[in-house]
């Protein structure tokens, strides 16, 4: 559970990245390591991005479903497209786990 301090100066952070404002490196470097240690504050970065990609998504569409249901990666340079051949495809769906993948959020 995040301080409410933390929550926010998260949430200011968030704001801004979601206006597409500036924000401090200092600022990002505290939230990204918050964000490692803590799901609420991963989520909470997670949609702030979706938001500055796609501000305004199709109310009943599945951008506003992924975006509530706080799914996928916020980056679209992440995302697959229709080019794709099978090896991309298969490539797509393996995991690089870290050393501790099972380690619990």
């Amino acid at each position: 559970m995040l301080s409410n301090n933390y929550r926010l100066k998260l949430e200011f952070i968030c704001s801004r990245i979601e206006k597409g404002e500036e924000v401090k490196l200092e600022e990002m470097i505290w939230a990204e390591k918050l964000a490692k240690s803590n799901h609420s504050a991963l989520e909470m970065l997670r949609k702030a991005r979706r938001r500055a990609n796609n501000p305004n998504p199709n109310e009943g569409g599945l951008d506003d479903f992924l975006d509530a249901m706080n799914l996928g990666d916020p980056d679209p340079s992440n995302h697959m497209t229709n080019n794709n051949s099978l090896d991309d495809i298969v490539e797509w769906f393996k995991q690089d786990k870290p050393d501790d993948w099972r380690q619990r959020d």
